[in-house]
């Protein structure tokens, strides 16, 4: 649970935002679409794999 505590006389908006800011850095709602659905961990090592490959060239495409 997030706790935003807001200062006397601080603006509404300004504490929507930092509690915006927090939520987006735990990253809740990215675990929430994860366990929506299950995924194999064959899948999961495909899929990082895959990505590493692709990092991987991006790098050495930039050298």
């Amino acid at each position: 649970m997030l706790i935003i505590p807001v200062k006397d006389g601080e603006n509404i908006d300004r504490a929507l935002k930092r509690f915006k800011r927090k939520f987006d850095r735990t990253k809740t709602m990215k675990k929430l679409r994860e366990r929506k659905q299950f995924t194999k961990p064959s899948v999961l090592n495909r899929q990082q794999k895959m990505k590493a490959q692709y990092v991987q060239r991006k790098k050495a495409t930039e050298e």
